[in-house]
């Protein structure tokens, strides 16, 4: 995949706040800025005085998508969902599969999808002008709970994978009320929305977790957890992010 985070552009300012609202889990704030390390202009979210996300670290992003659909790729016409828009990299690289038919993105806030339809993220424009993808304001947890699913036009229409970068693991969450969906319970319900042999991953900024894994492997069969590591120019050193793979 091409590297698609841009250079500083000559006489742009150091840091921009880009947009700021009050959502029902703290206040949202997209930024732009230069990276002095390495010259890049990078994109960053925060809730209240927390990171969410940066433009400067997307390997893992990108990795849950390839991760997860590399497991479907004897499969063609893929329906894929997308719980956690972001900055767009998990979306972008779902659809850079070509076995991709429709992909639904899902994200509790209206903001972060708002700024993919502005133009404001790098990848915002590609993702609205695909006509695979469809972005979704919704409560992901509530929809992978539900009896109707995912609402694609069909009712209880099964997908062939299912891609979370929600919360910051299953262990430290957004907001305490995600919990149940990392259960043993919670993942038999996401599990009941996949087809035969469908694929579940999840990004987690944490190190491996058994007792997680130990849980994800009472629903899923071939399940495993990939470091994945990158660089960090902040820090100068590799930095890691796990993703889990589980097939139904």
């Amino acid at each position: 995949m091409p590297d698609e985070r841009p250079t500083r552009r000559p006489g742009r300012a150091r840091l921009e706040e880009l947009d700021w609202q009050q959502t029902a889990i703290g206040a949202i704030s997209l930024r732009r800025r230069v990276e002095p390390t390495t010259g890049r202009e990078v994109h960053e979210v925060k809730i209240d005085d927390d990171f969410l996300m940066s433009s400067l670290f997307v390997d893992a992003e990108v990795a849950l998508a390839d991760m997860g659909l590399d497991r479907l790729a004897d499969r063609s016409d893929l329906v894929v969902v997308v719980g956690g828009l972001g900055l767009g990299y998990t979306a972008r690289a779902v659809l850079d599969h070509a076995n991709v038919a429709a992909l639904v993105v899902v994200d509790f806030l209206a903001p972060v999808i708002d700024w993919h339809r502005r133009g404001l993220v790098p990848l915002g424009a590609g993702l609205v002008g695909d006509p695979r993808c469809r972005l979704v304001q919704g409560d992901f947890f509530a929809l992978a709970a539900a009896e109707q699913g995912f609402d694609l036009g069909q009712p209880q229409r099964l997908v062939d994978a299912i891609l979370v970068d929600i919360d910051h693991s299953p262990r430290h969450l957004l907001a305490p009320q995600n919990a149940p969906f990392y259960t043993a319970d919670g993942l038999r319900r996401l599990r009941g929305q996949l087809t035969p042999g469908g694929v579940f991953a999840l990004w987690s900024n944490d190190p491996p977790d058994d007792e997680f894994l130990a849980t994800l492997s009472e629903v899923f069969d071939d399940t495993a957890a990939h470091v994945v590591s990158f660089d960090n120019p902040l820090q100068d050193r590799d930095a890691t992010n796990t993703v889990y793979v589980a097939s139904a």
